[in-house]
C-alpha cells in the first residue's frame, strides 16, 4: 500500500471517530493493521472479553512471529486459563489448556506440563508462583501492565502507537477542496451551488441559458482536468502500470498543493479551501455520514475497485514482510561513525579555483571537475591522475544567439556553474555562467568527446541534471532567465518551464512510483514544481532564508532535503514533509552570518554533510544535532563546495588554494589502494621475463604459470598534474605491498596444501546421500545457510568470543549447528520424485525469514523459530528460482519449471504479471536497482532482459557457446555492485555484461589446468573478485574487471583426500561473505560445506598477474604460454 493509500485509512479512521462509529473505527484498525488502540485493547482485557481481544490482536501479530508476541499471548491466554480455574470450570480449562496454550509445549515443554498440573490442584492459588494471585480484576490489571511493555517492545508494533497529529475533520476539507477544484472547472459557474452528491463530479447547470460570474480567478490551464484525475489506489503497488499523462499529474504532488500558499501571480481559492469554505446543504451532510467517494476526484480511493477490495481484506501487519523483525544485538549496529569518510587520503591541486564535482555513478574513483575558468578535468583519484583536461572552448559560434556573441566579445571569462554525470556514465553535463551547455560524451579513461552544445539561456545556466521523462534520457537546466529548459540528447527544447520571478538557482529532477516530475528553487527563495506537461507550476512555497536553496533526495529516493542561506547570512537545513508540503525538522549547528552559500549532499540514506566555517559538518539525518565535524587537516575554504561518492566511502571537498581533496573511511581507503594497485602493475613493462614451461603441462604442478623477475625496480614517487603524493591519511605512499606479497608480484597464486590456507569444516553436517544445492551467507555476516537436494535448510552460526570478537563467519573457529529449543528442522514440501526437483532460496535483507523451495510449494520460514509461516506456488509447475525485489520484499520474482517468471505479490497472495519468453525453466534471476531492470536465466543459455516498471521485455541475449554446445545447461546471474555490469555463469564459460547497453564485455571459457565445467560462481562483497568452482573440485579466483586468473585452488588443499578417492567430490555452489572479500564458502557434493580464508600473513588470496586470459568485446585473449589456434576460435 502506498504512503498516501496509508495516510487515507487514518483520515477514515479520524471521520470515523467523529462521526461515532465505534465498533467500524475498531475494525478498521484490525484490518488494516495500521493503528493499535491501546485504550480499546485494554478496556477489552479488563473485561475479559478474551475473543474479540484475541481478534483484535490478530490483525497486528501472530503467536509464532516473535518472542514479544509469543509472550503477549501466552500471557492472554495464561489468565484466561486461570480465571476458567477460579470459577471452578474444569471443562473449560481443559479446553483452553489444549486449544489455546498446546501450541507452547514446543517452545517450553517444562512450563506446559506445569501449568497442566494445575488441573489437580483444589485451588490454583497452592502452586508456589501463583500464591499470591488475587481476585481476577486485579489479576487483569497486574497482567495488563506487562503487556503494555511487552507491545511497545515488540518491533511489529513500532510507529503503530501513536496516530499522526490531524486537523478536525481533514477528510471533509480534502473533499470540499475537491469540490471547489471541480466547480472552478464548471463552463457556466454558479456564485452558490447546490452538491447534491458526492457520487459523480459536481456541475452547474446555467440558469436561463446565462453564465454566472466566475468567484474564483484561477487560470484553467494551470490545473489538469479533474475526470482525469488517477485514484490513489491506482498506486498502491510496487510497479503500477504507467498512468495517463493526466492523471500522474493530479497525485504527482498532492499533498504539496493541499497545503501550499497562495502565489503571488495566482490567487488560488482551491489552495485556501476549508471545511466552511465551500456552503453545504444537507443532503452532502448526509452523505458524507457514508461517503462512497467517486473514483476521479482528488486524492480519493476508487471504493469500487475489485482490486482495492481484495488488498484491503488480505492486509495485514505480518503483510509487510520487512517489518516482521527482531531486535538486533548491539553489535550489528546499523552504522557508525566509522562510515562517515574522514580521513583524508589525498590532495589535489587543479591549478584554477574548483567551482562543481561529481563522481561517477559506477566507478566510484572517477571524478569529473569544474573550474572558475571553464576547465573541465576528469580525475582518477586511486592513482592522483589527471586523464583529461578540457579548455573552455565555443564549439560552434555559428549557432550561438546574438545576445551570447555579444556578451563573450564583451567580457570572455566565462565559468562553469555545474558539472554531473549522466545515471548511466555515460555523459558528463556542464554548465556555464554564460549562456551554454556541453555534454561530453565519455568511453574511457582518457576518452572525452564533445557530443552536443546547447545555447540554452540567456545569462547564466545556474543548474543543470539529467532525467528520464518517458524513459528517455533528456537534461534539465535553468538560468537567469528565470526559465526552466528540458532538452534532448538532440539538443531540442521538449519543455519551457516559465512561472519563477527571479533566476532560477537549482533544480532537482525525481520519480515518485511513476510521476516524474521537477522541483525549482529561485534566487527569491521560492521553491515550485513542475510536471512534464504545459500546466504551469504545481507548488508555490517559500524556502527557509527566502535566497538560494538546493534540494536533494536521499539515495533511495523518500525522503527529500533542502539546504541554503539567507541574505543575512543564516543558513538552513531542513527536510520536508512530502506529504504535507512541509518541513519536516530543521538541523541546528550553522555559522552566523556566512559570507555565501553553504553546500551540501547526503549519502547512504543515513547521513547529511555541509561545508561550512572551514569545515565538513555532518548530520544522522533523523537528529536535527550535528553528529560530528572535520577540518580534513586544514586548508578549506570558509564554505567548501563537496560530494560523495555513491558508495558514501569517498568525499571530495574543494580547498582554499584551488585544489580539493579525497576524504575516506577504511573502506574507501582499501578501494583505493586496490585500485592503484591493479594500475600500477598493468602499468609495469618487466625487463626480462623467465617462462617456465613445466607447468604448461596437464599434470597440476606448484603453479599454473610461474613468471620469474629479473629485476624489480623501485616505483618512483608520483608527481603528475601538480599532484601531491598521499601522505596524511595514508602515511606512506601506497605500493603494491598494500594489496599483495612483495616477493612474488607478478607470480600466479596457486594453492594445492592445506597448510596455504585456512578452513573449517560446517559440523554436524555430513550426509552424503544429500548434495549441497544452494548456500548463502546471512547479511549480517554471522552464519551460513544451506539448502540440500533432500529439501532441508540448515543454519551455522558463528558467536562472539576472545578469538572471535566481531562474531562473524571465519575459518578460525567451528561454529554452532544453530537450531530452536524445539528441534525443528527448516524442512520443504518435497514431491516423491524428488530427484529431478530444483532446490531455491532466498533471505531476507534482515535475516527474519527465509523462503525456499524444493520441488514442492514455496515455504516462509521464521529464521528465529524455524516454523512455516505460509507456504504459496504450489506446483505444477515448481519453483526453480527465488528473488526479492530490491525495493519491497513483498515481491517476489518466481522463475518457473515451465519457463515462466512470476512477479508475486505476498501481501496479497496474487501473482501480479507472468513473463514469457525463455524456451527452458528458469535458473537465475537478477535486480539492478539502478538501472530498474530484472535480468533472467534459463536453461536454454539466454538471458532476458525486463523492465521493472511495466515489465515489459526489453531484448532477450544468448549465450556464445563453443562450436557443437547445444543451448542447454543451468545458467546464473549476479550483478556487480555498480548495478550495471553483470556476472554471467555457465558451465561452458564466465561472462560479464553491461547490461545497460545489454552488450557482453569480458569472457574466459574453461583452459589448461581449469578445462572441467563450471559449477558455479560469484561476485566478492566488493565485487573486485571474482569466485568460480569446477566440477573436478577446483576453484579459481579471477580479477573481476578482467576475468584474469589470480588464484587456485586446487581440491587437494581442502577436500579430504579419503573422500576424493572414495568418490567424486566437488563444489555445486560458491557464496561469498558479505563483508569480508577474501572470505568464501563452498557447499560440496557429499553434503558438506566448507568456508575457506586466506592465511593471515597471505591476507588475499591470489595477487594480479601481467596476462591476459580474459576476453574482452567477445575475443578470447589467450594466456601469453600458449597461442594455439584452437584457444583463438574457443
Amino acid at each position: 500500500m502506498s504512503s498516501l493509500s496509508r495516510e487515507l485509512v487514518f483520515l477514515i479512521l479520524q471521520f470515523l471517530e467523529e462521526e461515532k462509529f465505534k465498533e467500524t473505527v475498531h475494525k478498521l484498525e484490525q484490518e488494516s493493521g495500521f493503528f493499535f488502540n491501546m485504550k480499546y485493547f485494554e478496556e477489552k482485557a479488563l473485561a475479559g472479553e478474551w475473543d474479540e481481544v484475541e481478534k483484535y490482536l490478530s490483525g497486528f501479530t501472530k503467536v509464532d512471529d516473535n518472542r514479544y508476541s509469543m509472550k503477549i499471548y501466552f500471557e492472554i491466554r495464561k489468565q484466561k486459563y486461570l480465571e476458567a480455574l477460579d470459577r471452578r470450570d474444569r471443562a473449560k480449562a481443559v479446553e483452553i489448556l489444549v486449544k489455546d496454550l498446546k501450541v507452547f509445549s514446543t517452545f517450553n515443554e517444562e512450563l506446559y506440563k506445569e501449568i497442566t498440573q494445575l488441573l489437580t490442584l483444589e485451588n490454583f492459588r497452592e502452586n508456589e508462583q501463583l500464591s499470591k494471585y488475587g481476585d481476577t480484576k486485579s489479576a487483569r490489571s497486574i497482567m495488563l501492565v506487562e503487556l503494555k511493555k511487552l507491545i511497545e517492545a515488540n518491533p511489529l508494533f513500532r510507529e503503530k502507537l501513536v496516530l499522526p497529529t490531524l486537523k478536525a475533520s481533514r477528510l471533509r476539507t480534502l473533499i470540499n477542496q475537491s469540490l471547489n477544484w471541480q466547480h472552478q472547472l464548471c463552463k457556466n459557474p454558479r456564485p452558490n451551488p447546490d452538491i447534491k452528491t458526492l457520487f459523480t463530479d459536481h456541475s452547474c447547470s446555467p440558469p436561463n441559458g446565462a453564465r454566472a460570474p466566475t468567484p474564483v480567478t484561477l487560470p484553467v490551464a494551470a490545473v489538469a482536468k479533474p475526470s482525469t484525475y488517477a485514484p490513489l489506489g491506482a498506486h498502491g503497488g510496487p510497479f503500477p502500470p504507467p498512468p495517463p499523462a493526466a492523471a500522474a499529474n493530479a497525485n504527482a504532488l498532492a499533498g504539496w498543493m493541499a497545503s501550499a500558499n497562495p502565489s503571488s501571480s495566482v490567487q488560488s481559492a482551491i489552495v485556501a479551501a476549508s471545511a466552511s469554505s465551500l456552503p453545504v446543504p444537507q443532503n452532502q451532510v448526509s452523505v458524507l455520514k457514508h461517503p462512497r467517494t467517486a473514483s476521479n476526484m482528488l486524492g480519493m480511493i476508487d471504493y469500487g475497485s475489485t482490486d482495492h477490495e481484495h488488498l484491503m481484506k488480505r492486509l495485514r501487519t505480518a503483510q509487510s514482510v520487512d517489518e516482521v523483525t527482531y531486535p538486533a544485538p548491539p553489535q550489528l549496529a546499523s552504522w557508525s561513525l566509522d562510515d562517515l569518510p574522514r580521513s583524508v587520503a589525498c590532495t589535489i591541486h587543479q591549478g584554477s579555483s574548483v567551482t562543481s564535482m561529481d563522481f561517477h555513478p559506477s566507478l566510484h574513483t572517477l571524478l569529473t571537475v569544474g573550474c572558475s575558468n571553464g576547465e573541465i578535468s576528469l580525475w582518477e583519484v586511486s592513482t592522483l591522475e589527471r586523464l583529461v583536461s578540457k579548455p573552455f572552448k565555443i564549439w560552434d559560434m555559428a549557432t550561438c544567439s546574438v545576445p551570447f556573441q555579444a556578451s563573450i566579445v564583451k567580457e570572455s571569462s566565462i565559468s562553469v556553474s555545474r558539472v554531473a554525470w549522466s545515471p548511466d556514465g555515460s555523459l558528463i553535463g556542464v554548465a556555464f555562467t554564460k549562456h551554454l551547455v556541453h555534454l561530453h560524451a565519455y568511453q574511457a579513461s582518457n576518452d572525452l568527446h564533445p557530443h552536443l552544445e546547447i545555447d540554452a539561456h540567456v545569462g547564466g545556466v545556474n543548474d543543470l541534471a539529467f532525467a528520464r521523462p518517458n524513459k528517455k534520457l533528456c537534461v534539465v537546466t535553468c538560468g537567469d532567465d528565470k526559465l526552466i529548459k528540458v532538452w534532448d540528447l538532440s539538443g531540442s527544447r521538449l519543455f519551457n518551464f516559465e512561472g519563477h520571478e527571479a533566476p532560477v538557482y537549482s533544480v532537482c529532477p525525481h520519480q515518485k512510483e511513476n510521476i516524474q516530475f521537477i522541483f525549482s528553487t529561485a534566487v527569491d527563495g521560492k521553491i515550485k514544481a513542475w510536471l512534464y506537461d504545459n500546466m504551469g507550476s504545481r507548488v508555490d512555497y517559500d524556502a527557509p532564508g527566502q535566497w538560494c536553496t538546493t534540494m536533494l533526495y536521499s539515495a533511495d529516493g523518500s525522503r527529500l532535503f533542502s539546504c541554503g542561506t539567507s541574505k543575512d547570512g543564516d543558513s538552513f537545513l531542513v527536510e520536508w514533509n512530502e506529504s504535507e508540503g512541509k518541513i519536516k525538522r530543521t538541523y541546528s549547528g550553522f555559522r552566523k552570518n556566512s559570507t555565501g552559500v553553504v553546500q551540501f549532499d547526503t549519502t547512504r540514506d543515513r547521513f547529511l554533510a555541509v561545508g561550512d566555517d572551514s569545515q565538513i559538518k555532518f548530520w544522522d539525518m533523523d537528529n536535527t544535532n550535528i553528529l560530528t565535524t572535520t577540518e580534513a587537516e586544514g586548508g578549506l575554504p570558509s564554505l567548501p563546495r563537496l560530494r560523495f561518492n555513491k558508495e558514501g566511502n569517498l568525499l571530495v571537498v574543494t580547498t582554499a588554494d584551488n585544489g580539493f581533496k579525497v576524504l575516506a573511511n577504511a573502506n574507501g581507503l582499501r578501494a583505493l589502494r586496490a585500485k592503484e594497485a591493479r594500475s600500477y602493475e598493468a602499468s609495469r613493462t618487466p625487463l626480462e621475463m623467465k617462462v617456465s614451461n613445466s607447468a604448461m603441462g596437464t599434470s597440476i604442478g606448484p603453479a599454473v604459470s610461474k613468471v620469474e623477475r629479473v629485476d624489480s625496480p623501485a616505483r618512483p614517487t608520483p608527481i603528475l598534474n601538480g599532484v601531491e603524493p598521499m601522505s596524511r591519511g595514508i602515511e606512506k605512499p601506497r605500493t603494491l605491498e598494500d594489496v599483495s606479497d612483495k616477493t612474488k608480484p607478478w607470480e600466479l597464486t596457486e594453492i594445492v596444501d592445506p597448510a596455504q590456507c585456512r578452513t573449517v569444516t560446517m559440523p554436524d553436517n555430513l550426509d552424503t546421500a544429500s548434495k549441497v544445492a544452494r548456500l548463502l551467507y546471512t547479511n549480517s555476516g554471522v552464519g551460513v545457510l544451506a539448502l540440500g537436494t533432500n529439501g532441508i535448510q540448515k543454519l551455522w552460526k558463528w558467536s562472539r568470543s576472545e578469538q572471535n570478537p566481531s562474531g562473524k563467519a571465519t575459518a578460525s573457529i567451528v561454529p554452532q549447528h544453530w537450531q530452536p529449543n524445539s528441534g525443528l528442522l527448516m524442512t520443504n514440501d518435497v514431491p516423491d520424485n524428488s530427484e529431478d526437483a530444483v532446490p531455491c532460496i532466498a533471505l531476507s535483507k534482515n535475516d527474519s525469514y527465509v523462503m525456499s523451495a524444493c520441488g514442492g510449494k514455496v515455504s516462509l520460514f521464521n529464521m528465529m523459530t524455524f516454523r512455516v509461516m505460509t507456504t504459496f506456488m504450489p506446483p505444477p509447475p515448481a519453483p526453480t528460482f527465488l528473488a526479492f525485489h530490491p525495493q519491497d520484499n513483498n515481491i517476489i520474482a518466481i522463475g518457473m519449471e515451465d519457463s515462466a517468471i512470476h512477479i508475486y505479490n505476498v501481501r496479497v497472495d496474487e501473482v501480479k504479471t507472468k513473463l514469457k519468453g525463455h524456451q527452458k525453466r528458469i535458473t537465475g534471476l537478477a535486480f539492478s536497482t539502478s538501472l530498474k531492470i530484472l535480468v533472467s536465466s534459463g536453461a536454454d543459455a539466454q538471458l532476458f532482459f525486463w523492465n521493472a516498471d511495466d515489465w515489459e521485455k526489453i531484448k532477450s541475449v544468448a549465450l556464445q557457446l563453443p562450436a557443437g554446445k547445444a543451448p542447454q545447461g543451468d545458467t546464473r546471474v549476479q550483478f556487480h555492485s555498480d548495478q550495471v555490469r553483470l556476472l554471467v555463469c555457465h558451465e561452458t564459460q564466465l561472462a560479464v555484461y553491461d547490461a545497460n547497453k545489454m552488450e557482453r564485455i569480458r569472457q574466459w571459457m574453461p583452459q589448461e589446468v581449469l578445462s572441467s565445467p563450471i559449477s558455479s560462481a560469484a561476485y566478492s562483497c566488493n565485487s573486485q573478485l571474482v569466485y568460480a568452482t569446477f566440477t573436478d573440485g577446483n576453484i579459481a579466483i579471477f580479477d573481476a574487471d578482467s576475468l584474469r586468473l589470480r588464484c587456485r585452488i586446487a581440491p587437494s588443499a581442502y577436500i579430504s583426500p579419503a573422500l576424493s578417492n572414495s568418490q567424486t567430490v566437488y563444489p555445486l555452489v560458491v557464496t561469498a561473505h558479505p563483508q569480508d572479500a577474501n572470505q568464501l564458502a563452498v557447499g560440496l557434493t557429499d553434503g558438506s560445506v566448507k568456508v575457506i580464508e586466506p592465511l593471515e600473513m597471505e591476507r588475499k588470496l591470489g595477487l594480479p598477474v601481467p596476462v591476459d586470459n580474459g576476453t574482452e568485446n567477445g575475443r578470447t585473449a589467450t594466456s601469453s604460454t600458449t597461442n594455439t589456434s584452437e584457444q583463438l576460435q574457443r
